[in-house]
């Protein structure tokens, strides 16, 4: 019998009731980058709604393909992230992904926008766009940047970043700052963060009991409903399924032949086609950074301004390459990881891993053989599938003969 994730089911019901809420909910909305100040904006009572979630939409559909020349022919180019173009030419062309799944008329119209630049620089300028298609207030936090470890002073930066967005908040919401309405977001956020870690951390188990690629799907709750009881109540459904399964010695495989990380962006529109070809080979993809890219360890309800912005200035892409490389090493310990995979994403300078020598001191480090693989988030022009099977398939069966060997 084919293994299978149950709560896949409740997280499609909870992922369309979010979506509907966007139309049809009273509330105002509030866009915001995926890694940015959701709670506060939840705290006003908005209904938040995150571009580079419907990027990813965009990508898994393959309508980004479509979408991304007209981008292209509005002025911007062809090699800036390819969430920023295939969400300004799906706005272009008056499509989105919304309207097939989940019957939306279109993508919903901003009351506030809001964005940190602590994954990049063009999340500035692709909602700087959209204020000005939307005649919408617009406001933003200008993160530090590539830090080896997070200094008091740096998080004193964003916390006075995070109190001048209030008066924006309360004049686009119609309502006042409530400490306490912040402090309960934070709360539901942190625990759906250790509940999200707990469930990623359930593949350091052999056989592992959830991939990466079912890890970026699942990983809809924690982006899009941080800050409320949906998120902390879908990842205790899920955690106790997947801990049952590891009673029950249930995996992804009965045997894996080895174990493999994933560093960087998911190719989203060919999550499916690498999940079987990964699975048909014995091997396990069992981490990820992109995963673990919302696990927020720092958020703290009694100080929630200086917890959420040590948080959102602490992730994985935020770093220097020494503090990644760190990071890194330590995961591949926890998941007992044989290889590591680096997707060199085309399009997302800031998440690709592999251009600098990473791969090559890492693997001096800690020995572990790695495989880089040319693609895209969105953008399939950038990734060649026939090459990438060849190579992947390769790459396992080297995995595999070195641990045949030890």
């Amino acid at each position: 019998m084919m293994y299978e994730i149950a709560s896949v089911q409740k997280l499609k019901a909870l992922m369309k009731e979010y979506f509907l809420s966007l139309e049809h909910s009273d509330k105002k909305i509030a866009w915001c980058t995926s890694v940015g100040p959701a709670e506060l904006l939840r705290s006003f009572g908005f209904e938040v709604y995150f571009p580079e979630n419907h990027g990813a939409l965009l990508g898994a559909s393959r309508l980004a393909t479509e979408c991304i020349p007209s981008a292209i022919k509005a002025g911007y180019s062809g090699h800036v992230c390819s969430y920023t173009t295939a969400d300004i030419g799906a706005y272009l062309n008056k499509s989105t992904p919304l309207t097939r799944q989940y019957g939306l008329k279109e993508i919903p119209r901003p009351d506030l926008i809001v964005y940190n630049t602590n994954q990049c620089r063009e999340v500035q300028d692709w909602f700087n766009f959209f204020a000005a298609e939307f005649n919408c207030p617009i406001a933003g936090i200008h993160s530090p940047r590539h830090m080896d470890e997070v200094s008091p002073e740096e998080v004193a930066v964003v916390v006075s970043q995070h109190k001048q967005l209030i008066p924006a908040c309360e004049k686009a919401s119609g309502r006042k700052f409530d400490i306490d309405a912040f402090r309960e977001c934070i709360r539901l956020s942190r625990e759906a963060s250790e509940l999200w870690q707990k469930v990623l951390q359930t593949a350091a188990t052999s056989p592992a009991p959830i991939s990466f690629f079912d890890g970026v799907i699942h990983m809809g709750p924690i982006v899009v409903l941080r800050g409320t009881e949906k998120a902390t109540g879908y990842y205790r459904t899920l955690l106790h399924e997947l801990e049952e399964n590891i009673r029950q010695h249930r995996g992804l495989l009965r045997e894996e032949k080895c174990r493999i990380f994933w560093d960087g962006m998911p190719i989203w529109g060919r999550i499916r086609m690498l999940s079987d070809l990964f699975l048909q080979n014995g091997a396990a993809v069992v981490a990820s950074t992109y995963c673990n890219s919302w696990v927020f360890d720092e958020f703290d309800e009694r100080h929630p301004f200086e917890s959420s912005a040590l948080a959102y200035t602490k992730i994985f892409i935020n770093r220097s390459e020494k503090a990644k490389m760190r990071m890194l090493g330590s995961w591949l310990k926890e998941y007992r990881c044989d290889g590591i995979i680096y997707h060199d994403t085309k399009t997302c300078f800031n998440n690709s891993n592999a251009k600098f020598g990473m791969p090559q001191r890492l693997r001096q480090q800690t020995g572990i053989p790695c495989l880089i693989v040319e693609g895209d988030l969105c953008d399939l022009r950038f990734f060649s599938e026939g090459q990438s099977i060849t190579r992947i398939e390769t790459f396992i069966e080297q995995l595999e003969e070195t641990k045949i060997k030890a």
